[in-house]
């Protein structure tokens, strides 16, 4: 079968593979769409230093069951499921809280392990989530970053009326914004590519901050009349970005830390103390693939605008070079098998 194989470091091609073979306790799949994410990207260049080679990329997935054990998680051959990519191992402290997102042993497809842009996928069954007839393929993929973006939501438990500023307005920063005003919440999109918050702006988001042109705080001052944010979102990764969020965030506020920088970032602690703020981790997501995909099938989080390109799995080592170079020409490229 095709996978998408990288031997090294910015050396990307289709490589055929044995497909796996069946056995009790997982499901075989066969993948009919996926994702492009920045860790893909990342994995490319090699500055993730979590990423081992070779490796097979990819952890947006969605697919058909193609063999299936009996009485497993109530999936049959032939259903529709989306990939929960994340493997926790149940025994550490994390887990026996629920909390499996950041499992001490966590590994994600694509990243720890091989991933999913191959043609068959074997996965551990209780990970399968059931997918609708009436989601597309090409958008199924897409249920994974939101449930990046509503996982976040939910670390800061967001509140309708609440203001929530996002800092970057690329994949998962667009939509935690769209998220957060399905749940009645409003957000301040804050990004120096014009582009993307024109984006925005068409999908109904009102407020938005084109930095460094205007000054976030300053321009967050004026929408909350002098209160400042009660939740600030940071999903950039910029260690500049995660120091601002402390002036964008009120007093007795929320901060949730969901990009990932390369390098630590300094920060004055007097004013989480004088302003009482929590600060949140948001790594991953747990339990809401379902939340996702209904927020999908219902239309109130339009997924399809961050669908920026379809491909096919022959184009992916193009498409992965390009988004490389120039990461600004697409928010979500996501590839079909088939």
């Amino acid at each position: 079968m095709k996978s998408v194989y990288l031997k090294e470091p910015n050396d990307i091609k289709i490589k055929q593979i044995d497909k796996p073979v069946f056995k009790e306790g997982y499901a075989l799949i066969r993948i009919k769409s996926f994702g492009i994410c920045g860790s893909d990207i990342g994995a490319f260049r090699g500055v993730n230093p979590i990423v081992s080679y070779p490796r097979i990329i990819g952890h947006e997935l969605a697919g058909i069951v193609e063999e299936i054990g009996e009485n497993q998680a109530g999936l049959k051959k032939g259903d529709r499921v989306v990939i929960d990519p994340y493997l926790w191992c149940g025994k550490c402290y994390p887990c026996s809280l629920g909390r499996t997102n950041c499992c001490e042993t966590l590994k994600c497809l694509g990243v720890h392990v091989d991933g999913g842009m191959t043609e068959y996928l074997l996965h551990p069954a209780h990970m399968l989530v059931p997918l609708s007839e009436s989601i597309p393929w090409e958008l199924a993929p897409l249920s994974e970053p939101l449930t990046i973006s509503i996982h976040g939501i939910h670390r800061a438990n967001v509140k309708a009326g609440q203001r929530i500023a996002i800092n970057g307005a690329g994949t998962i920063g667009l939509l935690a914004a769209l998220a957060s005003m399905a749940y009645g919440a409003e957000p301040i999109l804050v990004d120096p590519v014009e582009e993307r918050l024109n984006n925005a702006r068409k999908l109904g988001v009102k407020h938005t901050v084109c930095i460094p042109a205007q000054n976030a705080a300053e321009r967050i001052r004026e929408i909350t009349n002098g209160r400042m944010a009660e939740v600030v979102m940071e999903a950039s990764g910029s260690n500049q970005a995660i120091r601002s969020c402390l002036d964008m965030v009120s007093y007795a506020g929320k901060i949730v830390l969901t990009g990932w920088p390369k390098n630590e970032t300094t920060l004055p602690t007097n004013i989480i103390t004088t302003k009482e703020l929590d600060v949140l981790g948001g790594r991953n997501s747990k339990n809401e693939f379902g939340e996702a995909l209904e927020l999908i099938d219902s239309g109130k989080v339009n997924v399809r605008a961050v669908l920026s390109k379809l491909i096919n799995i022959d184009d992916v080592p193009d498409a992965v070079r390009e988004l490389s170079e120039y990461p600004e020409r697409y928010l979500k490229i996501v590839a079909l098998t088939d």
